[in-house]
């Protein structure tokens, strides 16, 4: 199942607008293609979606699916990431009317509800459940082969998880579109998947196979291309991160953006870990890509910097002061667009 733009879409994002748990279905709502017709969350029922986000998008927030139905959604996009990957009962209800009043489900989650007993039942032939976090087939480990490719590639790397290397990937890929560039948006995530219509669930991936699943997905691309942007996961400074090491050998980048918010000076929820200065992280991604001479130098070219929290004027000083901190370009992708990146980025 992909996603088209004559899909219409309803997503499921219970206390996700206010709520830390919303990523996927707030990033679908900014960059998916399907238009959105309906946001169901209770939390925040009634009440102006762009108010709340500052997303363009004036869909309804509506309290539950079947309040959702009369918009005549197609799709319900399960826009929540739980811990665990199982939705809370009266959750799972809607899911079960959504499927019940015909629509699709594209679902993001750990569990799969595509084999699920209590909805098999209830499908239509012309309903499917996309289950986006499933190993792809046929996996070998990898071999470091997509230095041998003629195109850039430059995959982000974050000082922390969640700070926004998938958005930055995408405004990159829109920015280099903009400029004429043949370029491609590489998903690792499950968010990223559902936008592009393809890409690998990294986090799905069996550890001795996840640089090679990430390689595969670069090799079949990158002779069609002149610039790949690999979406990155997870961060070299995070201890529960197991997925940038592997991002950094199968994409064999020649280039890196490392993606930051603006302020954070500790990995979210491990207080007692510091991020390190700006310059000391890039000298940790460029001596880990680099592996002492193993693989080819590979630098940090700019700095996309997450101001979301920020005021227009403090956003403004946090970039200038990066820029003189690292001496590299940076903006907020998000906010300013991508362009004044793009040089570094195909410079690399």
């Amino acid at each position: 199942m992909v996603l088209t733009t004559d899909q219409r879409v309803a997503i499921l994002l219970h206390e996700g607008i206010r709520g830390s748990g919303g990523k996927t279905g707030l990033t679908f709502l900014r960059y998916g293609r399907s238009p959105v017709v309906a946001v169901i969350d209770r939390q925040s029922a009634g009440e102006s979606l762009p108010e709340l986000t500052g997303i363009d998008c004036d869909a309804p927030i509506v309290d539950s699916v079947v309040a959702a139905l009369s918009y005549q959604p197609d799709v319900l996009v399960i826009g929540v990431a739980m811990s665990g990957g199982v939705l809370p009962d009266t959750w799972w209800q809607d899911v079960k009317q959504g499927v019940a009043a015909g629509l699709s489900v594209v679902n993001g989650l750990h569990t799969p509800m595509a084999s699920n007993p209590e909805l098999q039942p209830l499908l239509k032939e012309s309903q499917t459940i996309w289950d986006i976090r499933r190993e792809p087939p046929g996996l070998g480990i990898g071999s470091g082969k997509a230095r041998s490719l003629p195109c850039q590639r430059i995959l982000t790397v974050g000082t922390d998880m969640s700070v926004g290397k998938m958005s930055a990937s995408l405004e990159l890929h829109q920015a280099a579109q903009r400029q004429g560039i043949s370029s491609k948006f590489l998903a690792t995530g499950q968010t990223g998947i559902m936008i592009s219509g393809e890409g690998i669930p990294l986090d799905t991936v069996r550890v001795d196979f996840a640089a090679g699943a990430v390689e595969q997905m670069v090799m079949d691309a990158g002779n069609n291309y002149d610039l790949l942007i690999v979406e990155g996961q997870g961060s070299l400074v995070h201890p529960g991160s197991t997925a940038t090491l592997p991002l950094i050998r199968g994409t064999q980048p020649t280039g890196l953006v490392l993606v930051h918010r603006a302020g954070q000076t500790h990995i979210h929820r491990c207080p007692h870990i510091p991020i390190p200065p700006l310059p000391e992280v890039i000298q940790l991604y460029e001596t880990v890509a680099y592996a002492g001479g193993a693989f080819a130098p590979t630098p940090v070219v700019a700095i996309a910097l997450n101001t979301g929290h920020l005021d227009q004027a403090s956003a403004e000083e946090a970039i200038k002061q990066v820029q003189i901190d690292t001496g590299l370009p940076c903006t907020d992708v998000v906010r300013f667009g991508a362009d004044v990146l793009m040089g570094a980025v195909m410079g690399s």
